[in-house]
């Protein structure tokens, strides 16, 4: 198999895969023949849609159409809880930008410190190992109070669950850099602020996006669900908001998206990356 013909074939199989899972899907949703009434009271509760003979789960023909009437306007606003997804994706995708981007300020200068001091390392590693297993939304109560704001509090998550992979791949990044690198840097009598940055830096820049690359992704994961428990705008706000209303198909359709942009912005990073190492 030649390497010009590997991306076509890898596209033909994920599509069959697609088609499959489209149809398993279609199948499990279908409408079913002679099937006995469905109650009344559980056909109140989970919405008109649920008739005799007729799954309350939708199928792949309603969320598509979900999605394409929720495309064909995502940026309307008519009120607190009636806004578009476009509008809602925009609140997430600002909170997490944000977020990552303060992580990033304080992670790669303090991880750059930690590489290049063993003794650093050491004094703050006992912190580091306590402080990373703790999950990010057990911060979001201790947010809400000394902040008093669901929004910063989001962002403060988004910050606490961003700092550790790049923090210590920037830290591992900066260790791992050749040290004949830098003893003909020494040789040469660069000064240490050169030698970090036109030597250190470039070299340590593929594994410190491999962090960033890492961070976005848990940053975006965890964002929908700081957003299901603040409240008031964002994806994650939506879902749950949707799914209080018993709209499955606008749950699902959101799901997906979710799936999207969190790929859009992991080749994003990736795409970043990749021509970091070739630039080299």
């Amino acid at each position: 198999m030649s390497h010009s013909s590997m991306p076509m074939r890898a596209a033909c199989l994920t599509l069959a895969l697609f088609l499959v899972l489209i149809g398993v899907w279609y199948l499990l949703t279908r409408p079913v023949a002679g099937a006995a009434p469905v109650d009344p009271a559980y056909a109140k509760l989970m919405g008109a849609a649920v008739t005799a003979g007729k799954s309350a789960f939708p199928g792949p023909g309603e969320v598509g159409a979900t999605l394409l009437g929720m495309l064909a306007d995502p940026f309307y606003d008519r009120g607190p809880n009636a806004k578009g997804i476009g509008i809602q994706l925009a609140f997430s995708l600002g909170r997490v930008l944000l977020g990552f981007g303060l992580a990033a300020l304080v992670a790669v200068p303090l991880g750059f410190v930690i590489g290049m001091s063993p003794l650093i390392y050491r004094a703050l590693d006992p912190f580091i190992q306590i402080l990373k297993p703790i999950s990010p939304l057990a911060w979001m109560p201790l947010a809400l109070y000394t902040i008093k704001d669901s929004a910063a509090s989001a962002i403060f998550v988004i910050f606490i669950c961003s700092i550790w992979p790049m923090l210590l791949n920037t830290a591992f990044g900066i260790a791992s850099v050749r040290r004949e690198w830098l003893n003909v840097a020494r040789t040469l009598e660069v000064g240490p602020w050169r030698r970090a940055i036109r030597v250190i830096l470039p070299a340590a820049a593929p594994t410190i996006l491999t962090g960033m690359r890492i961070s976005i992704g848990i940053a975006w994961l965890v964002i929908v669900a700081a957003e299901m428990l603040v409240g008031g705008t964002g994806i994650g706000y939506f879902v749950w908001n949707e799914w209080n209303n018993l709209s499955l198909d606008h749950v699902l359709v959101a799901v997906l998206l979710i799936g999207v942009v969190g790929m859009l912005l992991d080749r994003s990073l990736a795409w970043i990356a990749q021509r970091v190492t070739y630039a080299e």
